[in-house]
C-alpha cells in the first residue's frame, strides 16, 4: 500500500443561499446547524486536499481565486483572511512545486483558484508545472453550458488549462496513481468526481460537493443546485454506507466547523464525529 502523506489546506470562506444549500429540507431544520446571515447565506469553507509523496505533491480542488472581484466578492461574502497562498507558504511550498490538481469539478468555488491574471491581466495556470485532471463528462459541459449552468461556469477558470496544453481528461473511475483513485458520482453535474486516497490500509475520502458540509450526511440533505438529485442520493447511500462501514476519514470541503471526520451509523441515522488532522489537535466532537 502507497505511503501518502494528506494536508488539510484553506482558502478562506464564502456564502452561498442556505435554501439552495439544503434543496427541499425546510429552513426551520437546516437553520439549527447552518445560521444565515440577513441575506440568507451560510457561511462555507473553501478547504482543499494536499497529498504528497517523495515524487509528488498532488492538490485537490483550488478554492475561489482571486480573479473575480469586488462585486463578486461582496455578493458571495468571499472572505480569503485566510487563503491557499498563505497555507502553501506555510507549508514552504511555492506553486511551481504543485505537480498534479484534481479538480472535482468545474464550479467557480471548486476551480477558481486553478488559474491567475498575469501582469497583463490574462488569466493563466496559477499552478504552472502541473497536469489538471478534470472528468471528460465534467469538461463538456463546463464549455457548453447551458441557461442554468452558465452561472456555475466561468470560462477564465479552466479554458487557460487547455491553452497552457496542461488539460489531462480522464472518463470515469481512474487510479490516478498508487493510493489516489477518482470516483465519479455525477449528482451535482454529470461529471462530478471525488477522491479516495488508500494509505497504510487507511483510507480518507474528499467528498467535495457529493457531502460538502457533515449536515449532509442526512441522505435527503440534497442541494438545490444539484443537477441530478436522485443520482446524488444513489451514490450517497452507496458510499456513505461504505464510509461508515469502513471508517474513513472524511473531508468536509464547505463545512465552516469540521475539517475531517468519521461517519458513524446509529439506529440508521448517519452521524459525524469530528477528529483533528493531528494527534496533537484535541479532542473529538459530536456533530
Amino acid at each position: 500500500m502507497a505511503q501518502l502523506k494528506l494536508c488539510l489546506l484553506n482558502d478562506g470562506f464564502f456564502g452561498l443561499d442556505g435554501g439552495a444549500m439544503f434543496g427541499v429540507v425546510p429552513r426551520v431544520l437546516w437553520q439549527k446547524t447552518n445560521p444565515p446571515d440577513e441575506r440568507s447565506r451560510i457561511r462555507l469553507a473553501l478547504r482543499l486536499l494536499l497529498i504528497t509523496t517523495p515524487e509528488e505533491r498532488i492538490l485537490v480542488d483550488t478554492g475561489i481565486g482571486t480573479k473575480h472581484g469586488p462585486e463578486f466578492d461582496a455578493m458571495f461574502n468571499v472572505d480569503r483572511s485566510d487563503n491557499l497562498d498563505a497555507a502553501l507558504s506555510r507549508l514552504n511550498l511555492n506553486p511551481e512545486e504543485i505537480t498534479t490538481v484534481i479538480l472535482t469539478h468545474l464550479h467557480f468555488d471548486h476551480a477558481g483558484g486553478a488559474t491567475k491574471l498575469d501582469d497583463s491581466g490574462k488569466p493563466v495556470p496559477r499552478f504552472p508545472n502541473a497536469r489538471y485532471v478534470v472528468q471528460e463528462m465534467e469538461w463538456h459541459d463546463a464549455t457548453h453550458p447551458n441557461r442554468r449552468t452558465r452561472g456555475s461556469y466561468r470560462a477564465d477558470d479552466f479554458l487557460p488549462l487547455e491553452a497552457a496544453g496542461k488539460l489531462e481528461l480522464v472518463d470515469g473511475d481512474t487510479e490516478l496513481m498508487p493510493g489516489v483513485k477518482l470516483l465519479r458520482t455525477g449528482g451535482h453535474t454529470r461529471g462530478h468526481q471525488i477522491v479516495l486516497v488508500e494509505s497504510e490500509a487507511r483510507t480518507c475520502v474528499y467528498w467535495a460537493d457529493l457531502v460538502p458540509t457533515c449536515s449532509h450526511v442526512n441522505i435527503p440533505y440534497i442541494m438545490g443546485y444539484d443537477l441530478f438529485p436522485l443520482d446524488t442520493m444513489k451514490q450517497k447511500e452507496e458510499l456513505i454506507a461504505r464510509a461508515a462501514a469502513g471508517k474513513w476519514a472524511c473531508v468536509f470541503e464547505h463545512d465552516p466547523e469540521t475539517e475531517l471526520g468519521l461517519i458513524t451509523s446509529t439506529d440508521g441515522r448517519y452521524r459525524v464525529r469530528s477528529i483533528s488532522p493531528t494527534p496533537t489537535k484535541g479532542a473529538e466532537n459530536e456533530q
